[in-house]
């Protein structure tokens, strides 16, 4: 039996798994990530993970963007302490094994065409829906990363060029409306109260999505507004490629039914060529998993 090393890394943690040919976890684990000396920390991780047992023969990282896949290197956003960091190098000489690198959303989308909730699909949008939104695309079995490694990022497609102005400088992109943060900001400024119960719960999209199911008003309302966001650009990411299958996860896709109603609802109101009405929309079945799961998948792929 093959196996590999996995590696998923964002700002909040860092877990890493021995992985074999069939997808099945030998040995896993997780740790914080520090704001400081990250390759210390996951050095240590990779050792608690492989020590005693079967030798992998590649890795596959996964990592928070943004990326420059050419380089091998990463700026995440939440992690000031890597700027330009030569990830892919120095986890290969770190493990002296053949290392390849994609951004964490597109490995989410590579796990769940291989084991979630894509499995065989044709060619899949994967889309991480949370505090940003993040996207990969898998087609025709094969992950699409593009020059610099940043093909997929569907939460900056615009759906509205004279749209609201994004953090990204952008206009009208999907994740002004539809990422957590947002539906949040713009429940709030149209006058949604959280019906708080007297825990120390925020005012996020967690408790929005709560008092939507509940039937307040606006909360509803936010979501169905973050619903036609994402089914724009689902639509025209499917006119574009031809996906078949889209898979949504992250903390936002926990909302369930007050996002994948409206979202089904609103998408077949925009789409209109059949072959785009014909996408199929799914939630996450691997969850936090499926980024670990795609970092092996493209370790065994470039093998």
């Amino acid at each position: 039996m093959n196996y590999v090393l996995a590696i998923d890394i964002g700002g909040t943690k860092l877990a890493a798994a021995l992985v074999d040919e069939e997808g099945s976890v030998l040995r896993s684990g997780t740790r914080p990530t520090p704001r400081t000396d990250v390759m210390s920390a996951l050095a240590a991780l990779i050792t608690e993970v492989t020590e005693g047992g079967p030798p992998p023969d590649a890795v596959g990282i996964g990592c928070a963007g943004p990326l420059d896949l050419a380089a091998g290197t990463v700026s995440p956003v939440n992690m000031p302490s890597w700027r330009g960091f030569p990830l892919r190098e120095e986890v290969r000489k770190l493990t002296g094994l053949p290392t390849v690198l994609a951004g964490d959303a597109q490995c989410f989308a590579l796990g769940e065409h291989w084991l979630g909730a894509g499995r065989d699909s044709t060619s899949l949008l994967g889309i991480v829906v949370s505090t940003g939104i993040g996207g990969g695309l898998v087609i025709d079995g094969m992950p699409l990363l593009g020059p610099t490694g940043n093909a997929g990022h569907v939460g900056h497609m615009s759906i509205d060029p004279n749209g609201e102005r994004c953090e990204c400088g952008g206009r009208g992109c999907v994740e002004r409306y539809a990422s957590g943060p947002n539906l949040a900001r713009w429940a709030l400024d149209n006058g949604w109260s959280p019906a708080f119960d007297g825990s120390q719960e925020q005012a996020d999209a967690r408790t929005l999505a709560r008092d939507a199911a509940a039937g307040d008003p606006v909360a509803v309302a936010a979501f169905e507004r973050g619903a036609r966001a994402l089914a724009g650009m689902i639509a025209s990411t499917a006119a574009a490629v031809e996906i078949t299958t889209v898979v949504i996860g992250g903390g936002v896709s926990a909302a369930g039914k007050v996002l994948f109603d409206p979202l089904e609802r609103i998408l077949d109101d925009v789409a209109g060529l059949a072959f785009v009405r014909a996408v199929k929309v799914h939630q996450s079945t691997l969850g936090v998993d499926a980024a670990l799961a795609g970092a092996a998948r493209l370790a065994s792929m470039a093998r």
